[in-house]
């Protein structure tokens, strides 16, 4: 440390190599977790950003008759363009070239203006203000990031605008402050260097983490063949649904999709066909169906579906399906194969508590419709859901087996 008149302050040289040491540590680390997941891209960029940091920090010690300040100064805003642009890269968004590099581009013609030398205020809050948007950049792309976990996109927002916030106080300070040395600025801004690299470091590590998490969680939740939920994802996504629904009062219906003679398309096309069919009919579930419905294939030629409405809402959302379908499936891969599906539908008006009661009831109505001749939509009958949470409540009788009351069930369902 040295004495700088009343003021003692961290020497400038010495805490520079030591920021050069940990930046460049913590790009080694990226290196490593890059090599790791070759398939992430952005883990490189976020590398070369700390080590062009590192350098831009290990030039600043070469004296300035021997190496113009402004070119480790670009260095720096260079590395904060990397930076954000591994940001973006990481999010699934485009690179923007411009924006990312025009920085570090037009700084040395900056330096070259009359009364921009180094230490000078304008030199001083320019430099700052472009670090800053570069962190406001981060955050922002964090910020409207809706896919990860709330932590990290806390983490990915407030570090940044912390940062960027640091970098536009020291030049006020200076202004306000105009007796200080020039060194415990500089000072200021190495050890915020050094904290925000850390702290950035950790987010990236964090973000990746819940990346991980969320592929885990939609192979556990999605179907591999159709793309769309399986099972598991199907009774999540409905019991979310129906919370919602029923806070509101509002009535939620069940649909049940069935194939129609799916077996003998195996048979007659082979597997690989009738796999194309499934996807077909997954497909024009898609195309057909709201971004608020929650679709799944239960397995087989089954599928299911729950959506917001009553029966009416979901006969037409049923036939919707059942005609684009009929047309979609007239041939598959060069096969005539006419397929078709039958649908049965179920309504809860009241806040779904037995969500396997209303399944049952939708599957009783998708048998009516095969019945029926196939290739059509039935409805169950208007039914309270009170009912079957009553049944749940209400203990078996000594002489009833559960299998006696599960037919006694199924018969006044149907």
């Amino acid at each position: 440390m040295v004495g700088i008149g009343d003021t003692t302050v961290l020497d400038v040289r010495t805490l520079t190599i030591v920021a050069i040491g940990l930046v460049d540590l913590l790009g080694l680390l990226l290196v490593f977790c890059w090599v790791q997941e070759r398939s992430l891209r952005a883990l490189a960029w976020w590398a070369a950003a700390y080590f062009i940091g590192a350098f831009a920090f290990a030039l600043s010690l070469t004296p300035s008759e021997r190496l113009p300040s402004e070119i480790p100064e670009a260095l720096t805003l260079l590395a904060c363009g990397v930076a954000w642009s591994g940001i973006r890269l990481f999010k699934g968004r485009r690179i923007e070239i411009v924006p990312a590099f025009a920085a570090a581009a037009v700084w040395p013609l900056f330096c070259a203006i009359p009364g921009v030398e180094p230490g000078s205020k304008p030199r001083l809050v320019l430099g700052a203000g472009f670090v800053a948007l570069y962190a406001f950049a981060i955050a922002r792309d964090f910020w409207h990031e809706r896919r990860g976990r709330s932590d990290s996109r806390a983490s990915g927002f407030i570090v940044p605008v912390l940062h960027a916030s640091v970098f536009l106080v020291v030049p006020f300070l200076q202004v306000v402050l105009p007796g200080q040395e020039p060194s415990l600025w500089l000072t200021l801004f190495i050890v915020q260097v050094m904290i925000y690299s850390v702290g950035a470091a950790f987010i990236v590590m964090l973000s990746i983490k819940d990346q991980h998490v969320d592929l885990y969680r939609h192979a556990a939740s999605t179907d591999p063949l159709t793309g769309l939920l399986n099972r598991r994802g199907f009774l999540e996504g409905a019991v979310r649904l129906c919370g919602r629904r029923g806070l509101r009062g509002r009535s939620v219906t069940v649909l049940m999709f069935d194939l129609d003679h799916f077996k003998s398309i195996n048979d007659r096309f082979g597997h690989a066909t009738g796999d194309a069919v499934l996807k077909l009919f997954a497909d024009v579930v898609r195309r057909t169906m709201r971004t608020g419905d929650v679709v799944a294939r239960f397995g087989g030629e089954e599928f299911a579906a729950i959506v917001p409405g009553d029966l009416a809402v979901a006969a037409l959302i049923g036939e919707r399906v059942r005609a684009a379908f009929e047309l979609a499936g007239k041939r598959v891969e060069g096969h005539a194969i006419g397929g078709t599906v039958s649908i049965g539908a179920a309504a809860a008006l009241l806040p779904v508590t037995n969500l396997d009661a209303l399944l049952e009831r939708a599957d009783v109505a998708l048998y009516r419709a095969k019945q029926e001749g196939r290739n059509q939509v039935c409805t169950a009958d208007a039914f309270d859901i009170v009912d079957f949470v009553i049944e749940d409540l209400v203990p078996l009788a000594p002489e009833a087996t559960p299998g006696e009351a599960s037919d006694a069930k199924m018969q006044k369902v149907a």
